[in-house]
C-alpha cells in the first residue's frame, strides 16, 4: 500500500502542469523579472506518542508457567467412562486416583487387614476359612485388575502414550501369571496348616501325664 503510494506520487510530479510556451506568446508577453525565491513551507513533523507505561504488576496473583514439554497434558483415559462400564471393579477400591482423606485411612486400615491374615498364612496360624479368603481376595483383586485394563486398552489404546500403554499390558501379563501360581499356593498354605496341626497335636500328647 506504501509503495503504491509513493510510485502514485512520482508519476503525478511527472505531469506538466501549464501547456508548452510558443514562440508567438512569447513575443507578446513581457519578460517577467525575476522573483526573490520565497521559502517553502515546511511541514513540521508531527508530534511523537507516547508510550503509554506498561499496567502494573499484580503480586497477589503466582506467576504463570510458560509451556513447555515438560507440562501435564490431558490424559486420554476417561475413568468415568470405565466405571460406567465395571461399576463394581475392585480398582475403584482400591487404586482409584483419589486425594479424599477418609478413603485413604480406609484403604489402609484394608491393606493392614490383609497383610495380618497373610501373615497367619505363612506361619500356618491360619484356619481353613481364613486360607480360601485371603487366596480367594487375591484371585479377584487379579481378574477385576485384568478387566480394568483390558477395557481401558480396548476404549483408549489408539490414543495413548505408547509408555502407558505397555504399563496396561505388563500389569495384564503380572495378573495372569499370579492368577496361574494361587492354587498351588493355596495348596501349599492348606499342607502347612495341616503339618503345623499334625506337631501341635503331637506335642500335645507328648504333655499328656500318663
Amino acid at each position: 500500500m506504501a509503495l503504491g503510494l509513493v510510485v502514485a506520487a512520482l508519476v503525478y510530479a511527472l505531469r506538466p502542469d501549464t501547456a508548452p510556451v510558443t514562440q508567438e506568446a512569447a513575443a507578446r508577453e513581457p519578460a517577467a523579472a525575476p522573483s526573490a525565491p520565497q521559502a517553502v513551507a515546511r511541514t513540521p513533523p508531527p508530534p511523537q506518542r507516547a508510550t503509554p507505561p506498561p499496567p502494573p504488576l499484580d503480586l497477589t496473583r503466582p506467576p504463570e508457567p510458560a509451556p513447555d514439554d515438560n507440562t501435564p497434558k490431558v490424559h486420554p483415559v476417561d475413568l468415568q467412562v470405565i466405571r460406567a462400564k465395571l461399576p463394581d471393579n475392585l480398582y475403584w477400591r482400591m487404586a482409584a486416583p483419589t486425594q479424599d482423606a477418609e478413603e485413604l485411612e480406609r484403604r489402609e486400615a484394608e491393606s493392614r487387614r490383609w497383610n495380618e491374615l497373610y501373615g497367619k498364612v505363612l506361619s500356618a496360624d491360619a484356619t481353613v476359612e481364613q486360607i480360601h479368603e485371603y487366596y480367594g481376595h487375591r484371585r479377584k483383586v487379579s481378574q477385576d485388575f485384568i478387566t480394568f485394563s483390558t477395557e481401558v486398552l480396548a476404549r483408549f489404546g489408539d490414543v495413548m502414550p505408547e509408555r502407558d500403554r505397555g504399563l496396561y499390558e505388563l500389569s495384564i501379563n503380572m495378573h495372569r501369571t499370579r492368577l496361574a501360581e494361587l492354587p498351588a499356593q493355596e495348596q501349599d498354605a492348606l499342607q502347612r496348616r495341616e503339618a503345623q496341626e499334625r506337631r501341635r497335636e503331637a506335642w500335645r500328647q507328648g504333655q499328656q501325664v500318663p
